[in-house]
């Protein structure tokens, strides 16, 4: 056990059910009149005709209220999203009262664990917030302290999900450690949106291994990823590797979902119609209210990718290819609930690069697109990809948003 795995409580103990009663304390299902006095939209009637379930990728209320229709079913949140509703300081008077009942609940409770606590309690309670206001699914999201510990992050999974079970989906991130916690949680019957992916093959070892209940593809990073390194134009990357993860899922058949994130702008959502899930920042729904598209199934389409010469296409092609060695390689996997994520993590080599602290302060440096003249050596050795280093940067990112949330927390304990 990590030092972090002898703290967390488990999830059915008494400190857990304090916790879960405190943040539903003010919290009541909503009603059948609440959807119901959202309006109807004809378009997003039309995409969900398609085969798409429409979701909302904001935690601002606001802004979510002047795009919400009938057909939206969802709300996704994640540690940058969170971060920005609590910085706007309207959770400011929880944290103290919150703070004073984690240490009645346990009297030897550590400062990093209140703080742990409290931004799961802000999780939790704006989730609540969202599914209350628009009868909605709302994706609550782990605190990325955990991301590497399997079990810590099955406690925590299943605290959300006993919170809220028929309306909280439950991220995690990929990490070794994050596809064992999915595979047990899921195994109880946890929701789950399994984040930061960026390849169709990383999306099957995840739906293989733990079938969870989405995937993703984040598709605006890959394109700027290879337009910002010079590498093509960036068009189509990030959509072709959406499409063929959408196109592997359902070959594979066992019910896990595909959803289109990292959704940069309203044609985006025209040229993925048909895939599970979408979802959709408030400004890119706008831009397809406002498009005059064309709503037809669209995944089928296998787009152009337009490369430099220099670029080396077989590295590139890791976001939409699966090698039969990468299969083999999932496949020989079993009976990885009782593992922490080593046996994961020697298995599928490359997409886990392993990384110094030094490594890790570089990628946070570079920002969610990572500089590949960095990295270029070790994806040549076999040693990191590219699929797996821009997952490495979107966690680093989401770290840093959520330092800047636990940093918040502190100025009130």
């Amino acid at each position: 056990m990590t030092e972090i795995d002898q703290k967390v409580p488990r999830h059915d103990c008494a400190f857990a059910d304090a916790v879960a009663k405190f943040v539903l304390r003010d919290y009541s299902k909503p009603g059948p009149n609440v959807r119901a006095a959202f309006p109807s939209s004809d378009l997003w009637k039309r995409v969900v005709a398609t085969g798409t379930d429409p979701w909302l990728d904001t935690g601002d209320i606001d802004a979510a209220d002047r795009l919400w229709t009938q057909e939206f079913t969802a709300l996704t949140t994640n540690n940058t999203l969170l971060n920005k509703e609590v910085q706007k300081g309207i959770y400011d008077a929880l944290v103290p009262e919150a703070a004073k009942m984690l240490r009645e609940a346990d009297p030897d409770i550590d400062d990093h664990r209140v703080v742990l606590e409290i931004a799961f309690i802000l999780n939790a309670v704006h989730g609540l917030k969202l599914v209350q206001h628009f009868d909605a699914d709302v994706s609550v999201e782990l605190h990325t302290d955990l991301a590497n510990d399997a079990d810590a992050s099955y406690e925590y999974g299943k605290r959300f999900a006993a919170i809220e079970p028929e309306r909280f989906i439950v991220k995690v991130p990929l990490t070794p450690a994050g596809i064992v916690a999915a595979k047990r949680l899921g195994d109880d019957g946890v929701r789950i949106n399994f984040t930061l992916g960026f390849s169709a093959r990383q999306n099957y070892a995840i739906a293989k291994l733990a079938n969870p209940t989405w995937v993703n593809v984040f598709m605006g990073r890959l394109n700027a990823f290879v337009k910002d390194n010079d590498l093509g134009d960036g068009a189509n990357v990030g959509e072709k590797a959406t499409l063929s993860s959408q196109r592997m899922l359902r070959e594979l058949g066992n019910g896990t979902k595909q959803i289109g994130a990292s959704i940069r702008n309203g044609q985006q959502v025209a040229d993925l119609l048909g895939m599970d899930t979408m979802t959709i920042p408030t400004a890119a729904a706008e831009e397809f209210n406002s498009l005059g598209a064309d709503v037809a199934d669209r995944t089928s389409n296998d787009p152009e990718v337009q490369l430099v010469s220099s670029a080396n296409a077989e590295q590139i092609g890791v976001f939409w290819d699966i090698s039969d060695e990468f299969r083999r390689a999932v496949d020989g996997l079993s009976d990885i609930a009782s593992d922490d994520g080593s046996r994961v993590a020697a298995a599928l080599g490359a997409i886990f690069p392993t990384l110094s602290d030094t490594d890790r302060a570089r990628v946070l440096a570079e920002s969610k697109i990572p500089k590949a003249a960095s990295w270029q050596d070790r994806v040549d050795a076999g040693t990191a990809s590219w699929d797996g280093m821009l997952t490495e940067a979107a966690l680093q990112s989401f770290s840093d948003d959520q330092r800047a949330l636990d940093d918040r927390i502190r100025r009130f304990l």
